[in-house]
């Protein structure tokens, strides 16, 4: 989506992608047996009811479990059958993970999210290093391929943020604390004898890096980072002590079923992060938690639901664990943000995040 659009031409062309996906998700040629099947048990008809994003809260809440419980296979798009696909986790700490598939749209995400930087954010031609959760999560494909599009190679380093989260929550904190050195060793070595410009990690392990070396003496250019709560607070340590105000930052917000939502550029002396998903792919409301019908005014904390509207994936209404302000449309975005998302309800019960 280009950010050249007006407010109104955002809106129109997240209305026709509306039309466009009910009309590719709810269609015998080219829909998926799983929404197919729902269509039947929901009150009204998606191809003729549904006509734009206004209409997309008569559908319920999507259940994240629905994603443990259903074999992925279910969600191929008629259109897409017979193309392999890869099976991406969304997380969770423990028992069956959610599964999503996918084709393209990481490539799509990241792709956009490299276009939104200039060459020198992230120098062209740079080596990454990515430390975070490889495997089966998409965001190790979606870190080579951003690397690979500006030129460079990625080299990882692998986290279980499940083992990190079981550690913490069992008071093991010992055994995270070695964990997290043994992460981080690493890191170092691949720093030393490798020529590396870029890094993707967590805000957290990107703390404990820069206790062991100087990333900027090291050469680092540009760190992209996101997983965990940052507070304006937190962010202004990071720049200015973590990265001595001589490395460009990028901190994102995203997950698996949204995928990436990049922070607007700041002023200088300004801490305070919003994020703006990639519309019309899909799509943030801050939503009243007692009743996620209504959508807060700008300003306020409210709960975090998203809306993903691509040819390979469709989730209405889903519920984050996660809240944040509602921002208004920026130069940059002309659509809704989202400001100093923290996890849900953190201010009246305690969250586990680990380092991830």
């Amino acid at each position: 989506m280009s950010c050249d659009l007006t407010v109104e031409e955002a809106r129109a062309a997240l209305e026709e992608r509306v039309r466009e996906s009910m009309k590719w998700h709810f269609s015998p040629e080219t829909g998926c047996p799983y929404w197919l099947e729902r269509a039947k048990e929901l009150d009204f008809d998606p191809l003729a009811e549904v006509t734009c994003f206004a209409d997309i809260q008569k559908f319920p809440h999507f259940d994240d479990d629905v994603l443990r419980k259903e074999d992925p296979a279910r969600f191929i798009p008629k259109a897409f059958a017979g193309k392999p696909y890869n099976v991406f986790e969304t997380g969770g700490t423990t028992g069956m993970p959610k599964q999503r598939i996918g084709w393209e749209d990481y490539k799509t995400d990241y792709s956009e999210f490299s276009d939104h930087y200039p060459p020198d954010f992230f120098p062209q031609g740079g080596n990454w290093l990515m430390v975070g959760p490889t495997g089966p999560r998409r965001l190790r494909l979606s870190i080579e391929h951003l690397a690979n599009r500006r030129g460079g190679a990625c080299y990882f380093i692998d986290l279980d943020p499940r083992w990190v989260k079981r550690l913490i929550k069992d008071g093991e904190y010992a055994m995270a604390r070695k964990y997290q050195e043994h992460v981080i060793d690493q890191a170092v070595t691949i720093i030393r004898h490798r020529d590396i410009k870029c890094i993707f990690t967590t805000p957290k392990l990107l703390e404990n890096l820069a206790e062991r070396i100087s990333l900027v003496e090291a050469g680092i250019k540009g760190v992209f980072a996101g997983g965990t709560t940052m507070t304006p607070q937190y962010v202004r340590f990071i720049e200015e002590e973590v990265l001595e105000g001589k490395i460009n930052y990028a901190p994102t917000y995203g997950n698996t079923l949204m995928g990436l939502a990049i922070s607007r550029k700041r002023e200088p002396g300004e801490y305070s992060l919003t994020y703006y998903a990639p519309q019309p792919r899909a799509v943030l409301r801050i939503v009243n938690p007692e009743d996620s019908s209504l959508e807060l005014p700008y300003g306020e904390y409210g709960r975090v639901e998203l809306t993903t509207m691509t040819k390979e994936f469709f989730v209405p209404r889903f519920l984050e664990r996660d809240e944040a302000i509602r921002r208004k449309p920026c130069a940059e975005f002309p659509w809704d943000g989202v400001g100093d998302v923290r996890p849900f309800q953190s201010g009246s019960k305690q969250v586990i995040e680990g380092v991830y």
